[in-house]
């Protein structure tokens, strides 16, 4: 039995700190040793890795991970109440687990990291998971610092961040995601496993970093897929039109068929559009 087999149960530990989940914050606990010990393994072999967790809140995922062996667990929470019951579990895993106060929003972990690369496990608050997967997705340089994303978010979120050309669900986030990114929905999680429990189920999604992304200027694409999406029952070449002149010219340049909607067009694709709009922005300055 190991210290932190030893600590004590996560419900003793909210009423003694008094944490009670807060809406403003977006938090739901996981309180299910055995389901938040499956998430730690999820997210591949944990020996010597260094972890980030977003919102551990009252740390049941923290304990998990800390269990399958990472190496340092570097847990970034914003709710004091937090920070004082993640102080106890530091104290049964000496230089294993730091936690920082601080907006995930906000904070950079890199200097924190001391150069190591790390992987980002987290049952993510809801009200910024899709704001945060964003900036780990737009991160430069790339590859990132991270070798993987283990991310919780609502099902219809996770749907999204994994949709396929032709899907109802495909979108910017498809895109965005599906460029940098390797995509899959690990498994679900009903709300009655949370607490307080959410409207929706949630899903466990992992992303992997590409090594070599296809070529793309990232503003370019995000100009693009906004352009498309935003007006995404229309064929391209009215849709694109808020992009300025003509909009067959970039069509053509992408090898785009006009009458094509949005949902329609492969990652490959908005990456060509992309390409023939900063060709097209060169030339005309």
């Amino acid at each position: 039995m190991t210290a932190i087999d030893g600590l004590p149960p996560l419900r003793e530990v909210i009423r003694r700190h008094g944490l009670l989940a807060k809406k403003s914050l977006g938090q739901h606990f996981l309180l299910d040793l055995n389901l938040t010990a499956r998430i730690a393994r999820a997210a591949g072999p944990l020996t010597g890795v260094a972890v980030v967790e977003v919102g551990p809140g009252p740390g049941g995922l923290t304990r998990a991970l800390l269990a399958q062996g990472a190496a340092q667990v570097i847990a970034i929470e914003r709710d004091d109440r937090a920070l004082d019951a993640l102080a106890e579990m530091a104290a049964c895993a000496p230089q294993r687990l730091l936690a920082v106060p601080g907006d995930a929003l906000t904070l950079d972990p890199r200097p924190l990291l001391d150069g190591r690369r790390a992987r980002v496990v987290a049952n993510l608050p809801y009200n910024i998971a899709t704001a945060l997967l964003i900036g780990w997705l737009t991160a430069e340089p790339w590859p990132p610092w991270y070798d993987r994303l283990v991310l919780m978010f609502q099902r219809e979120v996770a749907e999204r961040i994994v949709a396929q050309p032709g899907s109802k669900t495909y979108g910017r986030l498809s895109v965005l995601a599906g460029w940098r990114t390797e995509t899959r929905i690990l498994f679900d999680i009903a709300p009655s496993a949370f607490v307080p429990p959410p409207k929706v189920v949630s899903s466990l999604v992992e992303l992997i970093p590409r090594a070599e992304p296809l070529p793309c200027d990232r503003g370019a694409l995000e100009r693009v897929t906004a352009a498309a999406f935003g007006q995404r029952r229309k064929m391209l070449r009215q849709s694109l039109r808020s992009l300025g002149d003509d909009p067959f010219v970039l069509l053509a340049g992408a090898g785009i068929d006009p009458t094509a909607r949005a949902e329609d067009v492969p990652i490959a694709g908005f990456v060509a559009l992309a390409q023939a709009l900063v060709a097209r922005d060169r030339t005309s300055s």
